[in-house]
């Protein structure tokens, strides 16, 4: 994994501007802290920061390779699972390889295929390549939209980078947030509308999106989206492929030249990663596999079960433990460390974001990265098999809204007069849901429930599981750690995307065919053990200090945030006895303690990079 940025420009002598480049990908130096390097060549200005996983030796970026008369360069961010069969492929085709790394895979792919090569590709991915022959730059983002993309184009010039922060380095692209990106932090966030950077000048690639930047200008199109088919399959065959899908990708994705290891939380997502990759390191004699897990201090004397969380991890982590024989490493942080790092977590997103969900996944990777370069995660098996609580509340289901999302009114009451004017919030989510009901692929002649549930997993995969891949990207490459997600394959939820409701709900439980098909894989009682998310703390000492935080912030005339807030009716909220959990704020992973983190990140963000609002 690494951090790419870049800028071309059509009929200027690029070379002077050699130190803004440098500067420009240094902004990315925790992504890639093993190697950096720069290419300029007119119209074209690359950089890049390295993460040294592949072939640490040869794989420099940006890497160029001549075809005959013909020159391409590439900056690369990312994995490709189906390296060896492409280069077999390639090879037998006359191409001739220089390094093991899939840069240069990925690099002769373009050189053979152009632009198509993108249909053959398995992995996680962001690029630019310069093309000489057609004398243009081809970017391309994965499927799923794992790697981020981001960009901003204006009068001939096109800044692009993985993260904001390197474009914002750029003279021409400027901090400034208009009325379309205050309603993305105040009513959607901190989700983000599929393409929208929140600054005004700035765009994301989408997921399964190419562009190509000529002297002609842009072009944007999609080269993969997800296709709704009739599902063909019995109840055990598709246990049968989704196990033999998933076995395939977490074999690929184990292949590493660095160290790896799994997340392992006692949950069946992460517990069923950990499973297969225990098996293939015992069939191929690797050893031992290491897990990691987190928690917080104090949480085992404040933990409440919940609707949402109705049990402790610990025990089922010891469980599963003890039944794989893996090596475990336990991590505690504390409440002060968690605090520390929400401007640390803000710095990495260069947003408002999921505050401490976000920051305690910074400090377990910084603690991770002591001891491996790449990790296994579970991400999006919720989203893709329907486990989120709103997939089974009716309340929720027929909302008429984003699910997670469903307080927009308190949200709404928090902001001053003058800012739900600007945005009108509720308008604003409205038409952005509407968008998304739009783009539903429907299947002909499918029954009412399954139309139903088909959109709420578009809406699942679309709006919210970007949210968590954005989070799990970005504090992850924070720390200069590589993490990976075996759900997240195109191949497995495409199939996934088509199976009946009925058959996603096998056994009348929630994700029942995932269970159903790693049967034999997990022990029974992990196996149907009841979801819990992502653990958060419990100490009513967070609470305590986000909100103490936040008043400060509504006490100092000269906090950024204050036009833009009902700076009384924070105050009221603060200081009522009302429950912190009754307050709701975004999922089930926000409320009130992170309401009042929410805010002040807000205004820190506002503060530390000069945001303009016009």
């Amino acid at each position: 994994m690494c951090g790419i940025t870049g800028f071309i420009e059509w009929g200027r002598d690029l070379t002077q501007d050699s130190e803004l480049l440098v500067n420009m990908t240094e902004t990315m130096s925790k992504r890639g802290p093993d190697a950096h390097g720069t290419w300029i060549s007119n119209p074209c200005a690359f950089g890049h920061r390295r993460l040294s996983v592949m072939d640490p030796e040869n794989g420099a970026q940006p890497m160029t390779i001549y075809d005959d008369d013909s020159l391409y360069t590439i900056v690369y961010n990312g994995e490709l699972y189906n390296a060896p069969e492409l280069k077999r492929e390639l090879q037998t085709r006359g191409r001739q390889f220089r390094t093991e790394c899939d840069t240069e895979v990925l690099l002769q792919s373009y050189a053979e295929w152009g632009p198509a090569c993108v249909d053959r590709l398995n992995g996680i991915f962001s690029f630019a390549v310069w093309d000489s022959v057609n004398q243009h730059v081809f970017f391309a983002r994965d499927r799923l939209g794992v790697k981020p993309l981001f960009y901003s184009e204006q009068d001939g010039l096109l800044v692009f980078g993985s993260e904001p922060k390197a474009i914002l380095q750029h003279p021409r692209v400027e901090a400034v947030v208009d009325a379309e990106g205050l309603a993305e932090v105040f009513a959607i966030g901190p989700a983000r509308t599929p393409g929208h950077g929140v600054y005004k000048q700035l765009k994301e690639l989408r997921p399964g999106e190419a562009m190509i930047y000529s002297r002609s200008g842009l072009r944007i199109y999609t080269y993969w989206k997800l296709e709704s088919l009739p599902h063909e399959d019995s109840v055990e065959q598709t246990a049968e492929k989704l196990r033999s899908l998933l076995k395939d990708t977490v074999e690929r994705q184990l292949i590493s030249d660095v160290p790896i290891c799994t997340l392992l939380s006692g949950g069946l997502d992460s517990s069923a990663l950990t499973a297969l990759a225990v098996k293939y390191y015992q069939e191929t004699g690797q050893g031992q596999v290491h897990t990691f897990s987190v928690d917080y201090v104090g949480n085992d004397k404040h933990f409440k079960e919940n609707s949402f969380q109705p049990g402790a991890d610990g025990p089922w982590i010891a469980r599963m433990v003890d039944e794989l024989k893996t090596k475990h490493h336990y991590i505690l942080i504390d409440t002060e460390s968690l605090v520390e790092a929400l401007d640390d977590a803000t710095e990495a997103r260069d947003l408002p974001g999921m505050v401490d969900v976000d920051s305690s996944l910074l400090l377990f990777c910084r603690e991770i990265k002591k001891q491996a370069t790449v990790a296994l995660s579970g991400e999006a098996a919720d989203e893709i098999f329907g486990g989120y609580p709103w997939f089974h509340r009716k309340e929720l289901r027929d909302s008429g809204t984003f699910p997670w999302s469903v307080s927009s009114g308190f949200r709404a009451e928090l902001l001053s007069p003058e800012c739900r004017e600007l945005i009108k919030p509720q308008e604003y989510i409205n038409r952005r849901y509407s968008e998304a009901l739009a783009e539903v692929p429907p299947l002909e002649d499918e029954n009412a429930e399954d139309a139903k549930m088909r959109v709420l997993s578009y809406l699942n995969i679309t709006r919210f599981m970007p949210t968590l891949l954005d989070r799990k990207d970005r504090m992850s490459m924070a720390a200069g750690l590589e993490v990976r997600v075996p759900y997240c394959d195109h191949r497995l939820v495409q199939y996934v995307w088509n199976i009946p409701w009925s058959i996603k709900m096998t056994g009348e439980r929630e994700k029942g065919i995932l269970r159903k098909a790693l049967e034999g894989v997990l022990p029974e009682d992990v196996l149907y053990r009841k979801k819990s998310p992502y653990p958060k703390t419990h100490n009513p000492a967070y609470l305590d200090a986000v909100r103490t935080q936040m008043l400060a912030v509504l006490d100092d005339p000269s906090s950024p945030i204050l036009p833009l807030i009902d700076s009384k009716k924070l105050k009221e909220i603060a200081a009522a006895t009302t429950p912190a959990s009754q307050l709701p704020w975004f999922s089930q992973l926000m409320s009130g303690p992170q309401l009042f983190a929410y805010l002040t990140q807000v205004n820190r963000w506002l503060k530390d990079y000069h945001v303009s609002i016009r």
